[in-house]
């Protein structure tokens, strides 16, 4: 019997579950701090323009730092990061740059061009690209043409101003190695892309978040940073500990402060001489009194100028240690090799069954911007609200306004961001979705994620879960439950064994949660749910957060549609704990119950004539409820219609029989509720293997919405399924109220209009979340129709093919968005022809936030390797699926 090897990279995940040892050190520097609702302290909640770009490199922050390729400790006491100079800059690049959403024609948006390439879960090996150009950077460039471009027009990107045509930029490569826990290695590799020798200055950044300068006791205590010979820096932090930083050749080191330059700001006195921006004024404007003669200060870079030949690159190496080492860069090469090696040897492992090496690249990157984009997230609300002892005092309406109503909130933690750039700070509801890609990486990782967010200092009292910083009230889908299930799912599939314990603690929170959903949202007590944010900003014709022009009030199919997935899942997770602890069966026949009252509204609404169902069209609707109690759908064939596919279970006959009282109880409610138990599918007819099947949708409407779903004039995309039907080109949905005129049309591309910021668009594009919920609900029917139920697909092409082979087909289709066609084209990446065929360019995947509804360009945020990052999860399954189509013929 052949001995199983066990990666080093599994080994070092299984030495603990939390954020520490090998954990410790990682990505959790955010790409922007500048612009964020932490750093706000203006009386009117102008967030993008308290602290803005410019102000940044002199401004120290409150609640985080930022930097280009950046790692920290877990709490982000001691931080590391990349500066650059190409010698034609006015200021260091410190930061990437972007658009604030004022800025922009399209919402804010990052002008840089960078790549995760590769991490390994521990961070034991990571790898990012940076291409920054030789000329001088154009700042004001984009920030003219933006402006002057229509939100009918794209967004100007830093390709269009022709800055890397000629090849004139530096490939900068940003690799860590840890030889152990505290002990990490620095490789930083410029390249000189461009046909003529380019001067480079290089300056590796090591500096502490500022903890001292806001009058606290407990933080009284200022850490230091010491230049002991030329070559090293002590890193004296009592909160962290002591450390050193060997620089290799530096030309030399500097020193300053992370302290703000006041005198710059608004002109008056600095507190310090040598400012935050001191490297900066040192380096660019030469002003040699701007950084500290005595090599101490908290903040420190050593500074490498170099002149690389056309065609060449220059390496520099660096190594942080809490170790005292004679020979740093002794075996520095065989341990960077090493950490490669091992990063290999795990992805081989999990990539087992995906055999196409353009698919694992694919695949590989997608992990590793999951990875990259972690952050140390810290927010205390209470505090922020009152101000800082040493600080001026905030506004008084601060106390009433942006999230008054969520002082309990203290976060300070590791959590995945949608974006590090573009949104630097934890969503809920994205976050669900980044625990099932992650769940493959590090299981127990993406367990902490979920349960995190429901704890007592981050959850309401009142059971909400926050949503966002702009605003912790919004509400956002239901999504938290089946992310919890699948997760346990993939844990267990990995493991052998599931996490009982986990599903058990996440349930008790979701329980409040639940609770919170049915005593606000449901308005009317009719079981049907409404008024919110839903995730889907501009989705309807009105913006469904606030007060409806009408007046009245609005039902939505989708809010229905999600708590009545909401109850299934929490039902899900009920018969398996109950299976250990049958007092939970009780609790399964609670959610079973509520599904039945949420299926029963959708068909009619109280018992009234009413229905969300649309027989004419053959499709669910939002229903407006006027004052003058008439009622109407707004007919608008959106994703909203296709949500009720969502609520889908499956029990098997396995289950049922380990858990006789639900068994029981569910017959009793059938058989004696004979109005509600003609709501269930098929209830009394096993399907595929005497399964058994929950689902809002009965035969006949599943088979419309689906042939809705499926039509590639309606939601089939090439490339996946729109959020809005292309029916809608010809057929644009109008709604009068006086003399204004409401209007959805079908856009798929950036949206052309300004709710929500104009900054996303759900009017036509494909959003991989919401796809990724259509497959998983798809193979769910599957498993209990089995292949003898056949679909259309496409719809009018006379093919007929299972309910599995049409999800399996649409996750191809979003798949194709990142793999090179016939011609070697990434959809994607559209008409930029050096993003396509330039071999420094067409290897290299970005992960958008959503894609347009017909040719599958990548729009929004470039970096959303969040939710985008399902797409891994979509290889691994239909590579699964062939694998096992491929044994099943054998």
């Amino acid at each position: 019997m052949s001995k199983v090897v066990v990666s080093a990279e599994k080994l070092r995940l299984k030495t603990r579950a939390d954020n520490k040892g090998w954990k410790k050190w990682g990505p959790y520097l955010s790409d922007r701090q500048w612009g964020t609702v932490r750093e706000d302290y203006s009386p009117n909640q102008d967030a993008w323009n308290n602290v803005t770009h410019d102000m940044a490199r002199s401004k120290a922050y409150r609640w985080g730092e930022e930097g280009i390729g950046g790692i920290s400790d877990n709490k982000s006491y001691i931080c590391f990061a990349l500066a650059l100079w190409n010698h034609n800059d006015h200021i260091l690049k410190e930061r990437f740059f972007g658009l604030t959403g004022n800025e922009s024609n399209h919402g804010e948006d990052v002008k840089e061009l960078y790549y995760y390439l590769d991490s390994t879960p521990t961070h034991s090996y990571m790898k990012m690209l940076y291409k920054y150009p030789i000329a001088a950077f154009p700042y004001s460039k984009l920030v003219d043409e933006s402006r002057k471009r229509s939100r009918l027009e794209p967004e100007y990107e830093l390709l269009d101003t022709g800055i890397f045509d000629n090849d004139e930029y530096f490939d900068v490569f940003i690799e860590y190695a840890k030889s152990d826990e505290q002990d990490i290695l620095i490789k930083i590799t410029a390249h000189n892309r461009s046909n003529k020798p380019a001067p480079i200055t290089l300056l590796p950044t090591i500096w502490f978040r500022n903890t001292w300068c806001w009058g606290y006791e407990n933080f009284k205590y200022k850490p230091m940073l010491t230049g002991v010979s030329n070559k090293v820096i002590e890193v004296d932090n009592k909160s962290v500990g002591h450390y050193k930083l060997y620089c290799e050749k530096a030309d030399e080191l500097l020193f300053c402060d992370n302290e703000t330059n006041f005198q710059r700001l608004h002109g008056v006195a600095n507190n310090v001489p040598y400012t935050k921006d001191g490297i900066n004024e040192y380096i660019v404007n030469k002003n040699k009194a701007a950084v500290n003669p005595n090599n101490i200060g908290t903040k420190a870079s050593g500074r490498y100028t170099r002149v690389v030949k056309a065609g060449e690159s220059v390496t520099i190496r660096l190594r942080l240690s809490d170790h005292s080492i004679i020979e740093p860069f002794g075996g520095f090469e065989d341990i960077m090799d090493k950490r490669i090696r091992e990063a290999n040897q795990f992805y081989d492992e999990l990539q087992g069954t995906v055999q196409d090496p353009e698919l694992r690249s694919i695949q590989r990157q997608a992990y590793a911007g999951m990875l990259w984009t972690k952050q140390w997230y810290y927010y205390n609300v209470n505090e922020w609200i009152k101000g800082d002892p040493t600080m001026p005092k905030p506004s008084d309406n601060r106390k009433f306004g942006r999230n008054s109503g969520w002082r309990h909130m203290y976060a300070a933690n590791i959590l995945s961001m949608p974006d590090k750039w573009e949104y630097p700070w934890f969503a809920a509801w994205d976050l669900a979705f980044h625990t099932i890609p992650l769940a493959r990486l590090d299981p127990d990782f993406a367990k902490r994620q979920l349960a995190v967010v429901l704890r007592e200092y981050y959850m309401h009292p009142n059971g909400q879960i926050p949503a966002y910083e702009w605003s912790f009230s919004d509400v956002n889908p239901p999504v938290h439950a089946w992310a919890t299930w699948r997760v346990y799912e993939i844990d267990k599939e990995m493991n052998g064994v599931g996490d009982v314990k986990f599903l058990e603690r996440v349930f008790h929170k979701l329980l409040l949660n639940f609770t919170w959903w049915v005593n606000l949202k449901d308005e009317g007590g009719n079981n049907i749910f409404g008024g919110g944010f839903l995730g889907m900003d501009n989705i309807g014709v009105f913006d469904r957060s606030a007060t409806l022009p009408t007046g009245g009030r609005l039902e939505q199919a989708d809010g229905t549609g999600w708590m009545a997935m909401y109850s299934l899942n929490m039902l899900r997770i009920a018969c398996e704990i109950a299976v250990e602890r049958p007092v939970y069966q009780d609790m399964a026949s609670k959610f079973f119950e509520h599904f039945l009252h949420i299926a029963g509204a959708m068909q009619m609404l109280g018992g009234s004539e009413i229905s969300l169902w649309d027989e004419e069209d053959q499709f669910y609707y939002d229903m407006l409820h006027m004052p003058n109690s008439q009622s109407m759908l707004l007919k608008i064939r959106s994703m909203v219609g296709l949500i009720p596919l969502f609520a889908v279970e499956i029990l098997t006959p396995e289950m049922l029989e380990k858990l006789p009282d639900f068994k029981r109880r569910v017959d009793w409610v059938l058989a004696n509720r004979p109005d509600l138990a003609g709501l269930i599918s098929r209830w009394y007819e096993p399907g595929k293997g005497e399964n058994r099947l929950l689902a809002i949708l009965r035969g006949h409407r599943m088979k419309m919405i689906m042939k809705k779903m499926f039509d590639e004039n309606e939601f089939l995309s090439e490339h996946g399924v729109r959020s809005l039907s292309k029916y809608h080109l010809e057929n644009p949905y109008q709604f009068r109220v006086h003399n204004e005129v409401f209007r959805v049309d079908y856009t798929p591309a950036e949206s052309t209009g300004s709710m929500f910021g104009g900054n996303s668009n759900w009017r036509g594009p494909i959003w991989m979340p919401m796809n990724f919920l259509l497959i998983d609900s798809l193979l769910k029917f599957q498993s209990y129709y089995g292949n003898d139920y056949e679909v259309e697909y496409p719809t009018n092409s006379g093919n007929m093919v299972s309910i599995k082979q049409a999800a399996l087909s649409l996750a191809e289709r979003l798949i194709k968005i990142f793999r090179t066609d016939e011609n070697g084209k990434r959809p994607m990446y559209a008409n930029y022809e050096k993003m396509q065929t330039d071999p420094h360019f067409k290897d290299l995947v970005l992960f958008y936030e959503y894609f347009h509804g017909d040719d599958g360009k990548g729009l929004g945020a470039a970096h959303q390797t969040g939710w985008t990052g399902l797409v891994a999860e979509l290889i691994l399954m239909v590579n699964e699926a062939n694998k096992a189509e491929i044994k099943e013929i054998l």
